[in-house]
């Protein structure tokens, strides 16, 4: 296999990614989180990663998309190429020689057996769309049961202590990366955290959102109070609140926050 680049300046590529509403993408142009990688000097495909996510642009490259970093998770990636999107009837938009489909190919020859593709959910970027007073309403309907905060330094590491509630926090590096560039409201039950909307990872202007809630917590409309919360709190702060789901419910929870279905696209798992 030949070398493999990281890119100093994530800029040289942004023309490959250039009208793709993603912001984990902006989070690696812009060097906030996440890295770019290219397999040539003079690149013609790239590929960023953040956290499970591996984005790939340009032409397919098949030493790019075998590549993974020293001390990235080798057992699970989320991998999306370029124009693998569907339209509002289900339909796949790219053909046999797009470039979404050639990636495609050169994943499934890469990892054969270990691929599984799967159907995720682009939500609208649509700033201002939300009925605060209902948010906020929400909120203050919370029972007396629970305890709403935003997520500070106590939370922060409570969060990485437990599996469900890791990838709350997980993308940044300490305490003092999520205090500069994340955000994120907790439920807690006593002294512990049954519920969380937190920044998955976080751009200039905004973050992308990741809910999730202890299992024996679910369907309590606990979800739906942390995310009103997060997004009432990124308005205050002039943040975007950026939402991907990974499958109905979630589109369902986001259409009940005030977002909108955009379109459903292939993203290939690797592991896991």
């Amino acid at each position: 296999m030949g070398r493999i680049y990281k890119l100093d300046d994530p800029q040289a590529v942004a023309h490959l990614f250039a009208g793709w509403q993603e912001t984990m993408i902006e989070s690696c142009l812009q060097g906030i989180m996440g890295e770019i990688y290219t397999s040539a000097a003079q690149p013609l495909s790239a590929m960023a990663m953040l956290g499970d996510f591996s984005f790939l642009a340009g032409e397919p490259d098949a030493e790019l998309a075998a590549f993974v970093p020293e001390g990235r998770n080798r057992e699970f990636r989320i991998m999306v190429p370029r124009d693998s999107f569907r339209n509002p009837q289900g339909e796949t938009v790219n053909q046999t020689d797009t470039p979404g489909r050639i990636w495609e190919n050169t994943i499934r020859q890469i990892y054969g057996e270990k691929v599984r593709k799967v159907t995720r959910y682009a939500i609208k970027k649509e700033p201002g769309v939300w009925d605060l007073n209902g948010l906020r309403a929400a909120v203050a309907a919370l029972t007396p049961e629970y305890e709403l905060r935003l997520i500070d330094e106590e939370l922060y590491y409570k969060c990485r202590e437990k599996e469900w509630s890791r990838d709350l926090v997980a993308q940044f590096s300490d305490y003092g990366q999520y205090r500069e560039w994340g955000l994120g409201a907790a439920i807690l039950r006593g002294h512990e955290i049954v519920s969380g909307a937190s920044s998955y990872s976080a751009y200039r202007g905004g973050i992308e959102i990741e809910i999730d809630t202890r299992e024996d917590h679910r369907r309590k409309g606990l979800a739906y109070v942390c995310g009103a919360r997060l997004i009432l709190e990124c308005c205050a702060r002039g943040l975007y609140p950026s939402w991907d789901a990974h499958n109905p419910w979630s589109v369902a929870l986001a259409e009940k926050l005030g977002y909108h279905f955009d379109h459903a696209y292939d993203a290939y798992e690797i592991g896991g």
